[in-house]
């Protein structure tokens, strides 16, 4: 069998799935299981374990490598398993040489190979010419988070922030668009904190606008999630010149209350979030937002609660991502009075049902409009809010002009204009 990489969570672990399989093939390993995991909710945990059993099942003779922020921050939990030949740290999981394994394995004083992460100070640009059945490609442009919100194991998981050089950035993407790749996704952990690192200290606007400057073949650019209170001036300028930087910013929300937010250890109020979206949209009437929101964070009472459900409406949210609150050990909040879990999953679906809402408000909206549509597979789209479209032509990679005429619960309709 070839190498076989199953990814979990964020964009970032899929563009790095992407370089361990290549330096995993480089290093001559073969009749490998890959598995980079997620460590943002127990759930993601559970999943990657449930995966890694039935990778061993399915492929009883292949060596299984895990890695990822679960592997980081649960390393024993990952190298107590049975089914699990390698344990590899997030910095490890891309260098070439940890995948060199002899024909007699690996030994159990090589089985874990995971260093503290808290350590690395760098982020090495991992050129890449593509990411297999992509329509789009992935580019990190920073790595690591310096914040200490009281929810997130992810900065123990990935270490402090850490940036890549302006210029290996733009090579990547120039290297990527000259391979056919229309549209390009910066991500990272924290991308808003992206260049503090670097010398004269570059911030995402500036990266942002020598993007589109310097690789003027790039057709979409696209940020993934933002802090919206890190936005600076010069990435508000893109927003509003820069018709190749898409209408969609995904905000790192988590909460609508106040007192959650403060408890939290956010850095931002509900009163900045929505003055945020409010100049986004005065300078990008057709920008589209959609937030990460926490339901039943410790302490969260019905009314503070009611503040989350009414920030949707507020900053007139489209694509939510809710995460019933999920405790990880070793973070403050796990150790805050916890809400009764049935309660938690009540609140989840509660803003759910909220989101549905305001998805559907967003598609009747789009009907009659003209958009641009990139083709991530048969009968299937992005528009440059990054709504799912159903289409009937193209093919995958390809941007086509549409006019929405209609939707269905999920997507929006469109036929080629």
């Amino acid at each position: 069998m070839a190498i076989k990489v199953l990814t979990f969570g964020c964009r970032l672990n899929a563009y790095e799935s992407e370089v361990m399989k290549r330096e995993a093939e480089a290093s001559g390993l073969n009749e490998a299981v890959l598995v980079n995991t997620c460590a943002v909710t127990g759930e993601a945990v559970r999943q990657a374990r449930q995966a890694i059993r039935r990778a061993r099942r399915e492929n009883p003779d292949a060596r299984i490598i895990v890695s990822g922020c679960a592997a980081q921050t649960e390393t024993e939990t990952f190298a107590g398993m049975d089914e699990v030949d390698l344990v590899l740290g997030n910095d490890e999981k891309l260098d070439r040489s940890n995948y060199v394994i002899n024909d007699f394995g690996v030994s159990s004083e090589e089985r874990v190979r995971v260093n503290d992460i808290m350590a690395v100070r760098e982020t090495a640009p991992h050129l890449i010419d593509g990411l297999m059945d992509r329509a789009r490609a992935f580019v990190q442009i920073q790595n690591g988070c310096d914040h200490r919100c009281t929810f997130c194991i992810i900065p123990y998981g990935r270490g402090n922030s850490r940036s890549v050089p302006m210029g290996d950035v733009t090579a990547q993407i120039r290297r990527l668009v000259e391979n056919g790749y229309g549209e390009i996704v910066l991500t990272g952990v924290d991308i808003t904190s992206y260049g503090a690192d670097l010398p004269g200290a570059p911030t995402l606007g500036r990266l942002c606008d020598a993007i589109l400057r310097q690789v003027p073949d790039l057709k979409r650019l696209r940020i993934s999630s933002i802090d919206s209170i890190e936005a600076d001036d010069y990435l508000m300028r893109v927003i509003a010149e820069e018709d190749r930087l898409m209408p969609h910013l995904h905000l790192s929300l988590q909460a609508g209350d106040n007192m959650i937010l403060k408890r939290m250890k956010r850095r931002h109020s509900r009163e900045d979030t929505i003055r945020f979206c409010r100049e986004v949209r005065d300078l990008r009437p057709d920008m589209v937002f959609g937030a990460d929101i926490i339901a039943g964070f410790p302490t969260e009472t019905e009314e503070m609660f009611r503040q989350s459900l009414a920030i949707v409406d507020e900053c007139d949210l489209t694509h939510l991502h809710v995460f019933p609150f999920s405790p990880r050990p070793g973070t403050p909040a796990a150790k805050m009075p916890q809400v009764d879990r049935s309660v938690v999953k009540e609140r989840a679906a509660r803003l759910r049902q909220k989101g549905e809402l305001a998805l559907t408000h967003h598609f009747s909206s789009e009907v009659g409009q003209s958009r641009s549509v990139l083709v991530e597979k048969a009968g299937l789209g992005r528009t440059e809010q990054f709504t799912l479209t159903e289409l009937d032509t193209g093919i995958p990679g390809e941007i086509i002009p549409v006019t929405i005429t209609g939707h269905t619960d999920r997507a929006l309709v469109a036929s080629a204009s």
